[in-house]
């Protein structure tokens, strides 16, 4: 595929807001989990016993009045994530060399809004047989699907294709690949990407409904794992065309598949994955041996990690730095391509690869690949993976000029 340069990149999570809130608590080994605090019920039982990534200031950070009918907690953390790292001056110079219309916008969600809908239900009003949401919650744009992508076109006024993704945990991962697609149809000539996903009740309790949420920090690649911790965050990047002379860092390639294994259970030989991280890697035009990092999907629940293990021992040499970094920001789950993208380019950029926080025990299906220790050296490659639930997998190719 032709590279397409990032012009930005930011993200926001427990860790802080911006990249460099993000670099310095992956070098520190700082966590940015905390016990549950979000998510008590209206008769004001106990949240779930368990731990969280919640961005701190939502709560007091409301929209400005002009979007005041798109507010909702998803949006506000979208909106404070557009602020950081240059990437509103981005956007306008994208529109500026290409016209509002050329610019794209593909933004990748799993639970959008319906924050705000759990909310409206819990109040309705009136009497029995015709009652309704709350007025201040009466607001249909802010209870659908789309409400993040609607918002954030309306904030930058970009005109081009608008796309939301919900493809589970891999949403903010392929919407690289859909905006790499429009750009090489000659639909757009750049795109802002990206995604959020924030905490609600159906995200906590349903995970937990699962059997998912460990009650204590996750361990990714543990042999003792029990489950995975959940977050939010929100982050973007904008993407162009590359030129030759170009210095910024570029998307090299990215590889998706669909195995449709089972709802919430990846296919046990890890077929899907090792398809979206070949595919990657061959339209990268790169070998495996080159990549220098991979952050993986990694969510530290029992079939997922030795699952994904086996798939990466299956493709990559024993020289490559592996990690997952969920232990820092919980799992995002629409914004974990997005996050765990800006980590990789991270790593890219500076040289630190992070490795695995309150993990200890090796599980034995880990190859040599997945490392719980930070590393310092310079790479040129970097991959990103994502796996939803259903089976759907992308795999993400950064690389530095």
């Amino acid at each position: 595929m032709a590279p397409l340069a990032i012009r930005a990149y930011t993200a926001t999570t427990a860790l802080g807001r911006g990249r460099e809130a993000q670099a310095e608590a992956l070098a520190a080994r700082r966590s940015g989990l905390r016990r549950n605090d979000f998510g008590a019920l209206p008769g004001g039982e106990t949240p779930l016993a368990c731990w969280i990534g919640r961005v701190d200031g939502l709560e007091d950070a409301p929209l400005p009045a002009r979007f005041a009918r798109w507010e909702c907690r998803n949006n506000r953390l979208a909106w404070l994530a557009l602020q950081h790292d240059g990437v509103l001056d981005a956007i306008s110079a994208m529109v500026d060399r290409h016209g509002a219309e050329r610019v794209a916008l593909v933004l990748g969600t799993s639970t959008s809004s319906i924050g705000a809908s759990e909310e409206a239900y819990t109040r309705l009003d009136g009497p029995d047989g015709d009652r309704r949401f709350p007025p201040d919650l009466d607001r249909p744009v802010a209870h659908t699907p789309h409400s993040l992508g609607g918002f954030v076109q309306h904030a930058t006024g970009l005109r081009g294709p608008c796309v939301t993704v919900a493809t589970a945990c891999s949403s903010s991962a392929k919407v690289f690949a859909h905006a790499s697609r429009l750009i090489a149809a000659g639909l757009a000539d750049a795109a802002l990407v990206g995604g959020v996903d924030t905490l609600c009740g159906s995200v906590l309790f349903g995970f937990n409904a699962l059997q998912l949420v460990a009650a204590d920090p996750c361990r990714p690649f543990d042999a003792e794992r029990l489950g995975l911790s959940l977050g939010e965050a929100g982050g973007f990047a904008v993407l162009e065309r590359a030129a030759p002379e170009d210095g910024d860092p570029q998307l090299r390639g990215f590889g998706e598949s669909s195995d449709a294994h089972h709802m919430s259970t990846p296919h046990p030989q890890g077929l899907g994955a090792r398809h979206a991280m070949r595919d990657a890697l061959a339209r990268a035009g790169i070998a495996a041996g080159e990549v220098g990092y991979l952050n993986l999907h990694g969510t530290a629940t029992p079939a997922n990690d030795a699952i994904e293990a086996r798939a990466v021992d299956a493709l990559f040499p024993d020289t490559l730095h592996a990690s997952s970094t969920k232990g820092w920001t919980g799992h995002t789950l629409g914004a974990a391509g997005i996050v765990e993208s800006v980590i990789a380019l991270l790593a890219l950029e500076r040289g630190t690869l992070p490795g695995i926080l309150n993990s200890t025990t090796r599980d034995p299906a880990c190859g040599p690949q997945i490392r719980f220790d930070n590393a310092q050296r310079e790479i040129r490659y970097a991959m990103n993976n994502s796996f939803g639930f259903g089976g759907n997998n992308c795999s993400l190719v950064f690389g530095r000029v």
